[in-house]
């Protein structure tokens, strides 16, 4: 996120949070397949019970050392925190991080997943963890990534979609162009108060695909369970 508006978004409403004066604009998403979005900053900063199932049954799965890729304003790390849990947050965003300082989070650090070498024993990538893999030819380097960050009983709790649905049209038939490459490969653009963030690849990945992928760099793949809108939650191991 080049000029970080994602971050300054999330400043923002904490200074709200801390000044009393709650009033927001939301984050504008769209992609190159979909129309413009409100992403409300109030669902960013969201506690345990109004996260959507997928996430919470991710935390209650979470053990040991936990490392929250993409940790955003904190909410998950906040939520292993009170349960005594040891996390570490890190994200590509400034903002973000200070955000999750502001908010409690003892141990976040601004950095990319790539550039991260402790080891944990669980690894979150939520709210579409498949994002940040950009497109299917990077999804092999990112997974051999993370498998060096395990610990031997470790585990990484991803979730994403599979977006064909949104290549249907009323009559069901698809408009997929296979010739376009892989359907879960969008150009995700987001912007607020009126300033734009440089388009970002985004990967939503099917959990055929994911599961495929894993097995090429020697990693065992499960799907937890099924959300309520084509999402998923799998479990990846050594």
């Amino acid at each position: 996120m080049n000029k970080d508006i994602f971050g300054k978004a999330l400043l923002d409403y904490q200074s709200g949070i801390s000044t009393g004066s709650m009033a927001a604009e939301d984050i504008i998403t769209w992609t190159n397949i979909s129309d413009e979005d409100r992403l409300p900053l109030p669902y960013l900063f969201r506690d345990y019970s109004e996260m959507p199932q997928l996430e919470q049954k991710a935390l209650q799965l979470a053990k040991g050392k936990v490392l929250d890729v993409g940790c955003g304003a904190g909410s998950h790390s906040l939520w292993l925190q009170d349960k005594g849990i040891e996390v570490k947050a890190i994200d590509n965003s400034k903002g973000a991080i200070e955000v999750a300082k502001k908010r409690g989070v003892t141990n976040a650090e601004l950095k990319p997943v790539l550039k991260e070498t402790e080891t944990f024993d669980t690894i979150l990538l939520l709210m579409n963890g498949t994002g940040i893999f950009q497109e299917l030819s990077q999804v092999s380097k990112y997974l051999n990534h993370l498998k060096l960050l395990l610990n031997p009983d470790g585990q990484i709790l991803i979730d994403s979609s599979d977006i064909s649905y949104m290549y249907e049209d009323e009559d069901g038939g698809t408009w997929l162009d296979l010739n376009n490459g892989y359907p879960g490969e969008l150009d995700y653009y987001l912007s607020y108060k009126g300033k734009q963030e440089a388009p970002m690849k985004w990967l939503y990945l099917d959990f055929d695909t994911l599961k495929t992928a894993c097995l090429t760099v020697g990693l065992q793949c499960k799907k937890i369970m099924d959300g309520e809108h084509f999402d998923y939650l799998a479990q990846l191991e050594l």
